[in-house]
Formats: structure tokens, sequence, C-alpha cells
């Protein structure tokens, strides 16, 4: 009985290490000034803000998949706000229309798994 809950717990260990894809040795660096200050954005003319929302499939966890999906489209350039609901497994991308387009923000989502983890549809701008 003792070894069976030894596995089992090994076996939930295991999951909960590999269930987001994206690695995470970066999140336990130590924090730099640089990675303090938040990415500044250039102010978009109200004429060319568009925004996007667009379901994305794939996601296994808030805090691994969704907050880093949010982050890399944040730090985009020309890009305002991004939001990504794990919940609900939708994004909104709020974005200079001269700078970016749907079809980037759908690849850096799917660039930000290993290409096949994240599949974006439902794009509506």
């Amino acid at each position: 009985m003792k070894f069976t809950k030894i596995i089992a717990s090994l076996a939930i260990a295991g999951l909960v290490f590999v269930s987001c894809k994206k690695n995470t040795v970066e999140t336990l660096a130590p924090a730099t000034a640089e990675a303090s200050i938040p990415k500044e954005h250039k102010p978009i003319a109200p004429e060319n803000v568009q925004t996007a929302s667009f379901t994305i499939e794939g996601m296994t966890c808030a805090v691994g998949c969704a907050k880093t999906i949010e982050q890399e489209l944040s730090d985009l350039e020309g890009v305002e706000k991004a939001a990504v609901d794990f919940d609900k497994k939708t994004a909104t991308v709020t974005f200079d229309k001269t700078i970016q387009n749907p079809e980037k923000l759908t690849k850096v989502v799917q660039e930000t798994g290993d290409g096949k983890t994240y599949k974006v549809s439902n794009m509506k701008s």
C-alpha cells in the first residue's frame, strides 16, 4: 500500500512538472533590473488602433502557458495591450494596425510553443 502511494505521488509530481511546454528556467533565474521594468509602448494614433480576439487551443495551465503567451504578445512592437484568459481559452490584443496584423499575432502564439502545441482559431478583428 505504501509503495502504491509513493508511485502515485511520483506520477502526479511528474505530470505537474511536464504539463507546460515552455521551459521554466527563465522564470527561476534571478530578476534583473531590465526584467523588472515593464516594456514601454509608443502611443498608437487613434485611427490605427485595432483589436483582435481569438481562441487558443492547447494551453494546459494558466501560469505557464497563458501568461507566457500573454507576455510574448505584450512584448511585440505595436501592441498596446494583450490579455489571455486561460479558462475561456481566448486572447484579446489591442495593436497598431500599421505595425502588426492578425497573421503576425497568430504566428507569435504558435511559435511560443513548439509550433504544434498552440492552435489559433476564430480570429475576429
